[in-house]
């Protein structure tokens, strides 16, 4: 199976063809991407000099509605920035209506993302190196075994690509990496609640999908010798991804708009391809 499927959508709010609908829901079930070349997300005038400079600094802005814009330190207008991180929350919301109908009413949405830093050459922990193979978890905003659909836009303006790899199927990194993954400790989830590490419950299965995260990443081998495939989302570019299966890595690549969006298991078509399912049959229990 390729790890990718082209779909020919031009607009973030037009109906798209029932074909289009089955076939998008279905890769991404799947852990398939789903590249729409053809739509960009266009810059207003006035967001122009948000792409400029940002050699260094955090690798993130964030945004969402409850607590505004956050990382953007002082060298960006942050009321800018949190119209054009809204804006393309709303493109996402209406693309995401018209391409995955079934799943719309179930959506919950998470923190829209600004990356105006470069990947290559940042250094940072092995544990935050986008580069290396990982499947996404959220150690301070526990999932509680809900998808996480992300969808990004590649927006630099000199026409640099942002480049990713893609790697082997979640089940094969969960029989690779789970039988290595220590057991959640009593009262564990508890203390981190209390203690306001994380925003809520860390269930067992936030437990292993952390175990995942950081297993792969900080196995050399496995990185180096790990099924994988390299692809070059161009500007203009969107793309679509459970980031919590698809096991990927982002290699290069400056100025990308991420909009977050959460999802029940039991909004899917097939719920029993869902990193929850395949955890609880592979450790026989149950983990939400």
């Amino acid at each position: 199976m390729s790890k990718l499927i082209d779909l020919p959508v031009l607009q973030w709010d037009a109906p798209c063809h029932p074909a289009w609908q089955v076939a998008a829901r279905q890769a991404l079930e799947d852990g398939q991407v789903v590249v729409l070349p053809a739509l960009a997300f266009g810059l207003q005038p006035a967001e122009l000099p948000l792409l400029q400079g940002a050699a260094g600094g955090a690798k993130n802005i964030s945004w969402d509605p409850a607590r505004g814009v956050r990382g953007h330190g002082d060298a960006r207008d942050a009321a800018l920035l949190a119209a054009l991180m809204r804006r393309y929350a709303g493109q996402t919301r209406r693309l995401l209506a018209s391409l995955l109908p079934a799943y719309q009413p179930h959506f919950q949405q998470g923190k829209t993302s600004f990356r105006p830093v470069e990947i290559a050459g940042r250094v940072t922990s092995w544990r935050k190196d986008d580069t290396r193979l990982h499947v996404d978890s959220f150690p301070a905003s526990p999932t509680q075994g809900k998808r996480i659909l992300r969808v990004f836009s590649n927006i630099h303006p000199q026409g640099a690509p942002r480049v990713w790899k893609l790697g082997a199927p979640f089940e094969q990194v969960a029989q690779r990496f789970l039988p290595r993954a220590a057991r959640p400790l009593p009262a564990t989830a508890a203390l981190l609640r209390w203690l306001r590490v994380t925003k809520s419950r860390r269930t067992p299965y936030d437990h292993y999908m952390l175990q995942l995260h950081d297993a792969m990443k900080a196995d050399p081998a496995y990185q180096a010798q790990a099924e994988q495939v390299t692809h070059a989302f161009a500007p203009g570019q969107t793309w679509i991804v459970f980031s919590d299966a698809v096991s990927h890595a982002a290699l290069r690549g400056q100025h990308a708009l991420e909009q977050t969006w959460l999802l029940p298991v039991t909004a899917m078509a097939a719920p029993e391809k869902s990193p929850l399912a395949i955890l609880e049959r592979q450790l026989g229990r149950a983990l939400a």
